[in-house]
């Protein structure tokens, strides 16, 4: 079987062996609603697509109404999320709300959306071994269908629950970044490990590209472009920022400012195609 599909459309997100990836996440509302700076997303979409971004995570719906509304300019990658979990709100209460996870969409109908790649979530350290369970095997499934249809799998890894004090252990980010590989994903987003050396180990030991999230929002935009710099400096392939993009004091100063750093970043350890 050939995969010249899923190798084009990665080259569109991660930009090929001389370029980190600056990816926006904008699937936020999905899970925690109309949060501050999610507000006109179809115009924030445009903001987007006007900056100097590889790719864009979306839900579904969204990609349909950006394609229904007038577009000028280039389009970024888009990257489709297919699922959508309680984790967020269960952890919030003190590990005690229930854990649950759904798939909303398959691969093939990303593809008919004109996504360039999908995204789901695999959540590991939570203490229940049932959740976990379906958690790989429904990363497993969309792992194969994606095999099939052509399109590359980003998977979300992560660490949350009871089990977990500190989500950037490098224990739990080898951990939970070798499963996605093992079940079949093209790229990792996770977290970042706090520090240049222990992430730059991660990023080593894992054998496909890391895209690093930003998570919340950081005290200040100096503070989000340090882990910026930092994690270019780890040799990652990129970085996956939402909150500290769509909620910085300019938006359009921020983005510049990333890919600035991203590009300016030396590292010969880009991890930028998979191995």
């Amino acid at each position: 079987m050939s995969d010249c599909g899923k190798k084009i459309r990665l080259n569109r997100i991660l930009g090929g062996s001389e370029r980190r990836a600056l990816v926006v996440a904008f699937d936020h509302a999905l899970v925690l609603g109309p949060i501050p700076g999610t507000e006109d997303p179809l115009g924030k979409i445009r903001q987007f697509a006007r900056a100097d971004v590889d790719a864009l995570l979306l839900n579904l719906g969204l990609i349909r109404q950006f394609a229904d509304s007038p577009i000028a300019g280039p389009i970024p990658a888009l990257i489709a999320r297919l699922d959508w979990t309680t984790i967020w709100s269960a952890i919030g209460q003190n590990g005690s709300g229930a854990l649950h996870s759904a798939l909303l969409a398959r691969p093939e109908e990303a593809l008919r959306h004109g996504a360039d790649a999908v995204l789901t979530y695999l959540v590991v350290g939570t203490g229940d071994t049932e959740f976990e369970m379906r958690e790989i095997t429904r990363n497993a499934e969309v792992a194969r269908e994606c095999e099939r249809v052509g399109i590359p799998l980003i998977v979300e890894s992560l660490a949350r629950g009871k089990d977990v004090r500190n989500p950037g252990d490098p224990k739990w980010l080898d951990l939970h970044t070798r499963i996605a590989a093992e079940l079949g994903a093209d790229v990792v987003k996770t977290d970042y490990s706090g520090d240049v050396d222990s992430m730059r180990s991660v990023v080593k030991r894992c054998p496909i590209p890391i895209l690093v999230l930003g998570g919340s929002r950081h005290a200040s935009d100096k503070r989000a472009l340090d882990v910026v710099r930092e994690v270019a400096a780890a040799g990652a392939a990129g970085v996956f920022f939402g909150r500290n993009v769509f909620q910085a004091e300019n938006m359009k100063t921020f983005l510049e400012q990333a890919r600035a750093a991203l590009d300016g970043a030396v590292s010969p350890d880009l991890q930028a195609t998979p191995r």
